[in-house]
């Protein structure tokens, strides 16, 4: 009864504030929007993808592994395993962020000249190196927060960042837009850098403090098996997350080009880029904060299911998750294809946008319900299952996009959204009924 009240109250905290920081985030592109234009909006959506990269080389799915090991830890009550694992998973992290950011700063003018065309200063990719050491150990203590069910610790250190991150990039950007659109596009990366920095300054303390409360006399077990079972869970989940990061931000970069081989000139190209993908999905995507809250605190419960080899509350929980997360999202689906042109005038006053909110908005259902089965699937120790279809789906999507939108334009980039989405959805939700009623 207590697990429950803790999940249930978890539950709410990270509804509510992934609500605000939603609401935040969308306001804040709004602003960013008619502050710099939808061309640099594009550019700055590239920008953030190749930025993406570079976290995904730095955490090698460290995040979820420290989840998993301390919820398994906890399940069996061994709270000297716990603190094993979190020093040996923060010099992991302090040695992988440091790689990543070298391999950053050793290829900045590929990555300026290939990757964002030339549109930005070098100085940006130092920033980003700079980020990446600070990213990584904040994840894996975000990770430690998750797997001990203390999540307000982890709401809170978003909602500091979140902040921070609002007031200090428009400061910035009133400071360095008067010298050009690069410069503005420079103080959004500088603002994130500080926003993280502020961020982990937190969330470290906060775990130092938590540990000591929680933890104070208990010693270091003899087994040695923690390596191991980092190992068995990280690197799979780095390799496939490399691939599939890797991917991501190459579909990303493509994408532009694609639209402009179709006819479309280079601005008007990345203008569309910016509009579909920096104001339509995040629209589309908004309700989907409810759906990640709730399936977040799912990893930690279904992974003590199967430590437990519980399969009767397995399928239970799946059953009831998948039906009610399917009644909300069509519910979703068609409140934002009624509302969509409301939408876009009262956020972005550009009814413009609307057109690709109700275009894409078929897709929130399939959106919404992957969301929940790619959760129960990590818990149920099938992350690699999870990557590996995500790269299949990208994959075909990036040979979609390179092949055909050169030839069919915007119709053929929204084209491959839908395939992506439904693809992934399909093959996701068939594993997880293998997974768990197959037994």
């Amino acid at each position: 009864m207590k697990r429950m009240k803790v999940f249930l109250l978890n539950t709410i905290i990270l509804i509510v504030t992934s609500l605000i920081f939603r609401i935040i985030d969308i306001y804040f592109t709004s602003y960013v929007s008619k502050k710099i234009g939808a061309e640099m909006l594009g550019i700055y959506q590239l920008i953030m993808s190749v930025y993406l990269f570079g976290i995904t080389l730095a955490t090698s799915g460290i995040n979820l592994t420290v989840t998993r090991i301390v919820s398994e830890e906890l399940a069996i009550d061994n709270f000297s395993g716990v603190k094993k694992v979190m020093k040996k998973v923060l010099y992991i992290c302090l040695g992988t962020s440091i790689l990543a950011s070298m391999f950053f700063y050793l290829n900045t003018d590929f990555i300026i000249e290939r990757c964002l065309h030339n549109k930005v200063h070098k100085s940006i990719i130092y920033l980003i190196c700079l980020a990446l050491p600070l990213i990584t150990m904040s994840s894996a203590i975000a990770g430690y927060f998750a797997g001990v069910r203390r999540i307000y610790k982890n709401a809170i250190g978003q909602f500091i960042e979140h902040i921070g991150k609002v007031m200090v990039t428009a400061y910035l950007i009133s400071l360095f837009l008067p010298n050009g659109l690069n410069y503005a596009c420079f103080a959004l990366i500088l603002g994130d850098v500080i926003s993280e920095i502020i961020s982990f300054v937190y969330i470290y303390c906060i775990y130092l403090l938590d540990k000591r409360k929680y933890y104070p006399s208990s010693q270091f077990l003899t087994t040695d098996d923690y390596n191991k079972r980092i190992l068995r869970i990280s690197v799979p989940i780095a390799i496939t997350s490399y691939i599939r990061s890797g991917l991501t931000t190459l579909k990303q970069i493509i994408i532009p080009s694609s639209l402009e081989k179709s006819g479309i000139n280079c601005s008007a190209s990345l203008a569309s880029y910016g509009i579909i993908n920096g104001m339509a999905l995040p629209i589309i995507m908004f309700p989907d904060i409810f759906i990640k809250s709730f399936s977040s605190l799912l990893i930690p419960e279904f992974a003590r299911y199967h430590t437990k080899k519980d399969f009767t509350r397995t399928k239970q929980m799946t059953g009831l998750l998948l039906l009610l997360v399917t009644s909300c999202s069509l519910f979703l689906t068609g409140f934002l294809y009624v509302f969509s042109n409301k939408l876009a005038v009262w956020i972005y006053q550009d009814i413009a946008v609307g057109h690709y909110i109700r275009v894409l908005s078929p897709l929130a259902t399939f959106i919404y319900v992957d969301t929940i089965v790619d959760s129960v699937l990590r818990g149920l120790d099938a992350q690699v299952s999870v990557m590996m279809i995500n790269i299949v789906d990208l994959l075909l999507s990036v040979n979609f996009i390179f092949f055909c939108v050169p030839k069919l334009g915007l119709l053929g980039y929204i084209i491959s959204i839908y395939m992506s989405e439904i693809l992934n959805f399909t093959i996701s939700f068939l594993q997880l009924i293998k997974i768990v009623y197959g037994k």
